[in-house]
């Protein structure tokens, strides 16, 4: 009887451990959506957590990672959920983009939306380049955001490029003006609680990599990342509390006080998007459009309004004007000159930076006539734009935007945001929206895209990159440049560029090589070679687009003027030709019937065939700057040529060390 008993037991433990297990088992369901073309699949693991993965192929790109929200009440979204309802949906359309880098932008997925008994979804989209999910809530009144989980962690210690956050304004830790060059380390070698700005480039091997990027974030903080500690293969999403109280010091505005949570927001609303971009070569990087798929449309009816162009501009060149009868600087005089320039040249707008006004942005230097330079402008077909400072904008705007805007003034160049906390996505699109009811066009500097271009296209360009303006001050080591800036520019089309647009303000026509090259403020110039500066109109997008050097080294150097001054700043279509991060780019962009092509390198010197294929039935003529054959010695030379060409062709190109090749190509009508 004792045996009978013994067995009894034991069978009655292993049934009841066998419907526990069974019950576990379907509390952690499995979902999974694949990409229209089948290559990219997702899961969704809703257990004790919610955590997702997405293979790519054979390859293993996000290894099941937690994300949740945890609200103030102490709910944590995401956590011991149950799922109500699954919604499955493939969606196959496009929309036309307004001022981008190709006139159509293709938005296909298959989406997944997880419905929760708390009031809350998850939606899943998986395109053929890459998965994002956001949260939606859907609960009465406002909530709290104590804090998001989002954590991205990969299947093996992989080589990282690393935009770390390392000038903190004021100290303060997440007060930066999101100008990072990349550190190319293994993700187990970051630097512990280190932040990183995003897009955030892995390189998993065999060609493939993943960005990890955001979209659509509006009334809610930026997304930081940094190393997991616990898990050195993966990373780990960290958000700025909220703002309490700051102060101004100078033109900056310095954050202190914050909250013990990220954000308070309406409980009835979509979060921001967090996206993981896959490509299986660099050239698909660079052509990508997850930014604009997953932001919100535009709220301006009539765009018409709005005018994309280039723009001579004085600071970076410290208005150094010569043969003229006027001391130059802040004064009508020096801005009737630009504005002279810019008319010749056929350059839309001209920027009046910092200077024009004290202090508050409604008193004006003395020295400065705005209105007769408004009206001086306008006779000669050109506009302008002031710069001003964040902290001033967003205390004045609704004073100060409708009184330029009615003097004639087109726009504003708003610099020093230096943060992207909740308080100051939402200042931003609150200066969105005022600018735009004004109809002033935006060019937002310390501050990154994040999606705001698609659904306030106003707003033309963004800053977040480290520009022509650290030429004037870049630090040497043993007497070398202590960063490699040619190196950067040939990065940032594949990183940088998956945001959105970025005011490098490139054109400087004194150019030195990596041993010719030097700091000097008042007079600055470029490393690398003219042509690398030249075919970056071409290359890196920008809507407004900068004319960095003085009208006096732009009339010196007419020839390299009228190419420049010919390139559109935005295109119907773009063609990623050929490109390596970190190596070199070759980019093609298409406006009416007229390609135009732009290549850079790094230091390396390197040749590159061309195919012209895409060009299409028909006769064109290619306009050529190249480096010249002295280049490597002297930054400045280089060579034009025009020449018949056709589909059938193959251009080969030599760059120099830090060098560019740009062509304009136009197909000959009878």
């Amino acid at each position: 009887m004792k045996k009978i008993f013994q067995i009894q037991f034991v069978l009655t433990s292993f049934i009841t451990l066998f419907f526990a297990v069974n019950i576990n088992a379907q509390k952690s369901v499995d979902y999974s959506v694949k990409s229209p073309n089948g290559k990219i699949e997702l899961a969704v693991f809703c257990g004790t957590d919610v955590k997702w993965s997405i293979n790519s192929g054979d390859a293993k790109v996000i290894t099941p990672s937690a994300i949740s929200l945890s609200l103030g009440n102490g709910k944590i979204l995401g956590q011991n959920s149950s799922v109500s309802k699954v919604t499955r949906k493939s969606v196959d359309t496009s929309f036309e983009t307004l001022f981008y880098k190709k006139k159509q932008v293709k938005d296909h997925y298959n989406l997944l939306l997880l419905q929760f008994k708390d009031n809350y979804s998850i939606e899943f989209r998986v395109y053929d380049d890459g998965a994002a999910y956001r949260f939606l809530t859907d609960i009465k009144g406002e909530i709290t955001v104590r804090n998001e989980e989002a954590n991205f962690n990969f299947s093996a210690d992989y080589t990282a490029f690393i935009p770390y956050v390392n000038d903190n304004r004021g100290g303060e830790r997440y007060s930066f003006s999101f100008e990072s060059f990349y550190d190319e380390s293994k993700l187990s070698e970051m630097f512990n609680d280190s932040l990183s700005i995003v897009p955030f480039l892995v390189d998993l091997g065999k060609g493939k990599k993943a960005a990890l990027l955001e979209s659509d974030v509006e009334d809610y903080p930026c997304m930081f990342l940094k190393i997991n500690e616990k898990n050195r293969n993966g990373l780990v999403a960290e958000f700025a509390p909220y703002l309490l109280e700051g102060k101004t010091s100078g033109i900056n505005f310095i954050a202190g006080k914050r909250a013990d949570y990220i954000a308070k927001t309406s409980g009835k609303r979509t979060f921001p998007w967090r996206a993981v971009v896959i490509s299986d070569d660099d050239a698909a990087l660079a052509d990508n459009d997850m930014t604009q798929k997953l932001a919100a449309p535009s709220r301006i009816s009539d765009i018409s309004w709005i005018k994309p162009g280039k723009a001579a501009w004085d600071w970076w060149n410290n208005a150094n004007l010569t043969h003229v009868d006027f001391k130059a600087g802040m004064n009508t005089a020096t801005f009737k000159y630009f504005i002279d320039f810019a008319s010749a040249n056929h350059i839309e707008y001209v920027v009046i930076d910092a200077g024009w006004s004290f202090g508050s942005l409604m008193q004006v230097n003395p020295a400065i006539n705005l209105i007769e330079l408004v009206d001086y402008a306008k006779n000669k077909n050109v506009d302008l734009i002031l710069w001003s400072g964040w902290n001033s904008t967003d205390k004045e705007k609704e004073k100060a935007f409708p009184h330029y805007a009615a003097m004639g003034i087109k726009g504003f160049k708003v610099d020093f945001f230096d943060n992207d906390d909740q308080v100051m996505m939402k200042s931003a699109y609150d200066i969105a929206r005022v600018a735009a009811e004004n109809k002033l066009i935006l060019d937002l500097h310390g501050f990154k895209p994040t999606g705001i271009q698609r659904t306030y296209p106003n707003v033309v360009n963004f800053e977040g990159v480290k520009g022509l303006e650290n030429y004037r001050w870049a630090a040497f080591e043993n007497g070398k440049i202590k960063q490699d800036a040619m190196r950067y520019d040939v990065t940032i089309p594949f990183i940088r560029m998956l945001s959105g647009p970025m005011d490098y303000t490139p054109g400087a026509m004194s150019n030195g090589t990596g041993t010719t090259y030097r700091t000097i403020d008042a007079a600055p110039m470029s490393q690398g070679t003219r042509v690398h500066q030249m075919a970056m109109y071409t290359i890196f997008e920008a809507p407004l687009q900068m004319l960095a050097d003085s009208p006096s080294s732009y009339i010196k150097e007419q020839e390299c003027t009228d190419f420049i001054a010919k390139i559109p700043v935005v295109f119907d279509e773009t063609k990623v030709l050929a490109g390596k991060v970190g190596e070199y780019v070759v980019i093609a962009r298409k406006k009416g019937s007229t390609w135009y092509i732009g290549a850079m390198t790094n230091w390396t010197e390197r040749e590159i065939d061309i195919e012209l294929s895409f060009l299409g039935d028909g006769s064109y003529n290619a306009e050529i700057f190249s480096d010249g054959i002295n280049a490597n010695v002297n930054a400045n030379d280089y060579q034009k040529e025009t020449k018949p060409v056709s589909a059938n062709n193959k251009l080969h190109i030599k760059l120099a060390q830090g060098g560019g090749w740009t062509a304009v190509i136009s197909q000959k009508f009878r």
